[in-house]
């Protein structure tokens, strides 16, 4: 995984939340009701970081899935060792 996607990626999404939140904390009925200025921020930013962040979300993604299918495609050493033992058996067949 690009861990410099990843990294951008979560910055910008805790800016469109904590820009926001910021914003509202300014206002003093909002400091007062503080956890309602946490819930409208957290809207705020979800509508933001779907609008706007959907090109480094797609390469995190695309990272992520690049990893999954080279974990995949990768032999496990278990089934190396039984492909190992299976070669053995079948080239000696008098080998009882």
């Amino acid at each position: 995984m690009k861990a410099r996607s990843a990294i951008v990626y979560t910055v910008l999404r805790l800016l469109a939340f904590l820009v926001p939140f910021g914003i509202l904390m300014l206002f003093p009925l909002m400091r007062q009701f503080y956890w309602l200025s946490a819930i409208f921020a957290a809207l705020i930013g979800l509508s933001l970081s779907l609008l706007f962040l959907r090109g480094p979300l797609d390469e995190v993604t695309a990272s992520l899935a690049e990893r999954r299918a080279q974990a995949r495609a990768a032999a496990s050493d278990e089934t190396v060792e039984d492909a190992a033992a299976d070669a053995a058996t079948t080239d000696d067949p008098d080998r009882a």
